[in-house]
């Protein structure tokens, strides 16, 4: 009776350490924002070294079975611009307007810029697994060109109309950074806006503005735009701004 306990026991132990070996540790996030900036801004460098810009300007990543992109430069040869604010922006070279329309992109200017854009925005969460750090949580924030396929007025990212911050539920609700991604709108001053194309028109993306954490939401509470939380999230957009105009009275 004793040998069969001491083998169930010697299977339990063998099982549990098996077991334990199998599991993949969860990432947790770190206590301290600068570990956390870092590994934004790691996993940027590494995105941009592994993804291209298509014919039409989508980003693309790099196949490792598929010779067809071996050509194509990265997204870290493209010129990339880094802001102070840790945002990076690239403008696509024959993809702007030859008159374009300047964008303002302070929502509380006199002159603030409405946009009508064709946008695909993601959003990432770089993560550190066994010292590789990389975008290793990833979904759509906001996608007209694989969606509706029509440019879409004013992303609420980009600008929250007075209506809802007047009607916000809490002191937070109420303020413009619950809603609008800073970086996005710091990035966009950076290029100008077509002035009235058709909703029709074929897309040319302009370029990439690619936004750490820290330019975002951060840390702080914010708009349920996806169902979970956003907070240490960054975000990467590509765009066409099809119409750029001051922003109606009415649409404010």
């Amino acid at each position: 009776m004793k040998k069969i306990f001491l083998y169930i026991l010697a299977g339990t132990l063998c099982f549990t350490a098996c077991k334990k070996d199998d599991q993949v540790e969860t990432f947790v996030e770190p206590d301290d924002v600068a570990v956390r900036n870092s590994y934004d801004d790691q996993a940027i460098q590494k995105f941009m070294n592994d993804n291209y810009l298509d014919a039409q300007g989508n980003i693309k990543a790099f196949s490792s079975t598929d010779a067809s992109d071996d050509n194509q430069k990265k997204l870290s040869e493209l010129s990339p611009v880094t802001l102070p604010s840790g945002v990076i922006y690239i403008i696509r070279n024959g993809a702007q307007p030859s008159s374009g329309v300047t964008l303002e992109t302070n929502s509380t200017a006199a002159n603030a810029t409405q946009i009508r854009t064709m946008m695909r925005a993601n959003y990432y969460l770089a993560t550190n697994t066994d010292g590789n750090i990389a975008f290793n949580t990833s979904g759509a924030l906001l996608n007209t060109i694989n969606g509706s396929g029509s440019p879409v007025t004013d992303p609420m990212f980009y600008y929250v109309k007075n209506t809802v911050l007047n009607a916000g539920a809490t002191d937070a609700a109420k303020q413009r950074s619950y809603y609008e991604i800073e970086g996005l709108q710091e990035g966009l001053k950076y290029f100008q806006g077509f002035q009235n194309m058709a909703d029709g028109d074929a897309y040319n993306l302009q370029g990439v503005i690619i936004v750490p954490s820290r330019a975002a939401f951060g840390r702080s509470d914010h708009y349920n735009y996806i169902g979970y939380s956003l907070k240490n999230t960054s975000f990467v957009f590509n765009f066409q701004i099809y119409k750029a105009n001051a922003r109606p009275a009415s649409d404010q």
